[in-house]
């Protein structure tokens, strides 16, 4: 497994390429929105498994240096809900060929609430921070700050002679002066003093320094912020952020039981789901710009999360692809430009595909969900 993982490390370009290869051409699969694709949705989901390890191993390479961090234990999260969203989509097909397109919601509402599970935990385990592609995308982009300074490390080096120079006269003596030759004689006279009087005590000393250096790395912990320690600190602004990323993670969730409860001709999960995503976003805006007493920001978004910000925006077009605006609306658009485009040659075959393609993703709740 070890070779594996080095060879998967190595060749990364190549295995991505791969990857992309063969995600393409579950396309062309056979029956790919026909009535029976659970063969076809099984290939695109182990495929994508694949693709969720590779990467978990890419993204785990260990450092040349020795960190420490109890973090590479931790639970991967992002391979886990990477495995949910790709099994999400074979639960859906499954579920719908054996089950119908009424019962298929309830295999749904069991799978995001899963999800909804795993990504509050992770949202919760990486200190509340703002969850990147769902969760799939690491948001450590700190320094361990518990790391001590080259001057803390000689300064905590017991029996050291530089330890002893630096916290008492906080000079070296010069080895060139009388004066230093004095001192550095005097220095050594009484390090062999102590070892000679104090044999016992200077093995364990040297035992405790082995076992520190031993224990350091273990020791390492990247402390994470509180819950309690966030409303104290930010203070309302903090309170919105913890609402509004809330509201983005189950929101999903919400949308999936309305619809077992209402159907999908109805607006009132489509409607729901709008205002869940318009309050998060709006409350995302309010808390990055705010000022404390006009002074300075209370939040401060990194690059990373402003193409999440970015990203999440984008998300809000899905809208026109979910019933029943899509049925109502949108179908018949594209159905219009399929038309205008028909007499075109070539442009007119793409565009037919195109929309057959469109048409057919939107019957997966799956490929519009945008969770």
């Amino acid at each position: 497994m070890e070779a594996y993982k080095r060879w998967v490390r190595q060749n990364k370009d190549y295995v991505n390429s791969l990857e992309t290869l063969a995600n393409g051409l579950t396309w062309a699969l056979p029956e790919r929105f026909g009535d029976s694709e659970i063969g076809p949705e099984a290939v695109t989901t182990i495929l994508g498994i694949i693709a969720s390890i590779h990467g978990h191993i890419i993204d785990t390479a260990p450092d040349e240096e020795i960190t420490g961090s109890i973090e590479a234990y931790s639970f991967p999260f992002s391979l886990c809900l990477s495995t949910l969203r790709g099994l999400e989509s074979l639960v859906e097909a499954v579920a719908q060929h054996y089950y119908g397109n009424d019962k298929k919601w309830n295999f749904l509402a069991v799978t995001e609430a899963t999800k909804v599970l795993v990504q509050l935990s992770l949202f919760r385990k990486s200190g509340y921070k703002m969850l990147l592609s769902g969760g799939e995308t690491s948001n450590d982009d700190e320094t361990n700050s518990n790391s001590l300074s080259s001057q803390d490390q000689i300064e905590l080096k017991p029996g050291s002679g530089q330890a002893f120079n630096y916290m008492g006269n906080n000079h070296n003596p010069n080895p060139y002066d009388l004066e230093g030759r004095a001192l550095s004689a005097l220095s050594r006279f009484g390090e062999n003093a102590r070892m000679v009087s104090e044999p016992v005590r200077l093995s364990r000393v040297q035992q405790n320094q082995q076992q520190d250096a031993t224990m350091e790395p273990a020791v390492s912990v990247i402390e994470r912020p509180t819950l309690f320690g966030i409303m104290s600190q930010k203070g309302l602004p903090g309170a919105l952020f913890l609402i509004g990323e809330v509201l983005f993670t189950t929101r999903s969730l919400a949308y999936v039981l309305l619809i077992r409860k209402y159907g999908t001709r109805s607006w009132t999960p489509w409607v729901v789901s709008m205002a869940m995503d318009c309050i998060g976003m709006s409350i995302l805006s309010l808390v990055a710009t705010s000022v404390a007493g006009g002074k300075k920001r209370r939040f401060h978004l990194s690059a990373p999360e402003m193409d999440e910000v970015k990203r999440r925006k984008l998300l809000f077009v899905l809208y026109l692809m979910r019933d029943p605006l899509f049925r109502k609306y949108t179908r018949q658009k594209l159905e219009s430009v399929e038309k205008v485009l028909e007499p075109v040659p070539v442009i007119g075959f793409l565009a037919a595909q195109a929309v057959e393609l469109i048409i057919g993703a939107q019957t997966r709740y799956t490929y519009m969900s945008g969770s």
